[in-house]
């Protein structure tokens, strides 16, 4: 059976997550992040591609970001493929596939999830005990959106500048928003929703695009039924 195509949404925030084949490290070094990040910040301005959010991690990545049209998403991912892939074979003495088969996306409803997805985002190395503040990890947005340093790789989502009318503002508004604590039902349901792909909004959002896609987004049979998934 054909394999869907990818759900890719003009003007709408999405979440992309990509893993290492085998969950084999991607990246090993300080060069294998800025190198990754630099063809990512290439790609994203040669295909029009708004970068919000992001970290990279020892065996996969997660990132926010808004495609300006249907095609242009999936050009920056290959694109910067084509670039890293190739260079972290010749570096480590490897050949073959790098990624473990194809990314995954989830169209994110805007104003009540996206600044939601960009903290759980950025908190991931701290959920997963490999720093104990995320300001301690140096490979992802977090300390961009904390006013930490500048990241020319982001362009801010307008939710984020709706934040405060200064800089000063939008980073103190968004620190005490990373510091409120997820309950564990809200990061189940947007990890759930990033491994499988699955939109993240509001119950009429998921009805939304099941009108305009003919495709059905469900939470699974398995349990209870699943929640409306706004967080």
């Amino acid at each position: 059976m054909a394999r869907a195509a990818r759900l890719i949404l003009p003007y709408q925030p999405h979440h992309i997550l990509q893993k290492g084949n085998n969950r084999q490290p991607v990246f090993l070094d300080d060069e294998d992040h800025f190198s990754f990040l630099r063809w990512l910040r290439e790609a994203s301005t040669l295909y029009n591609v708004d970068v919000h959010a992001y970290v990279l991690m020892a065996s996969r990545l997660h990132l926010l970001a808004t495609p300006k049209d249907a095609a242009s998403l999936g050009r920056m991912m290959q694109w910067v493929g084509r670039h890293y892939v190739p260079y972290f074979n010749k570096k480590y003495q490897r050949s073959g596939t790098l990624w473990e088969g194809r990314y995954r996306t989830s169209p994110i409803e805007a104003a009540p999830c996206f600044l939601s997805c960009s903290c759980f985002v950025e908190l991931l190395p701290v959920r997963q005990g490999l720093v104990r503040r995320a300001s301690d990890y140096r490979w992802s947005s977090y300390a961009h959106h904390t006013g930490l340093r500048q990241d020319p790789l982001i362009r801010d989502h307008k939710l984020y500048w709706e934040l405060g009318n200064t800089p000063f503002a939008r980073e103190a508004a968004y620190n005490r928003l990373i510091s409120s604590p997820f309950s564990s039902d809200e990061a189940d349901r947007i990890s759930r929703a990033f491994e499988q792909g699955w939109p993240i909004g509001s119950e009429a959002f998921r009805l939304e695009l099941e009108r305009r896609t003919a495709r059905k987004f469900r939470m699974g049979q398995r349990g209870r039924p699943a929640k409306d998934l706004v967080v």
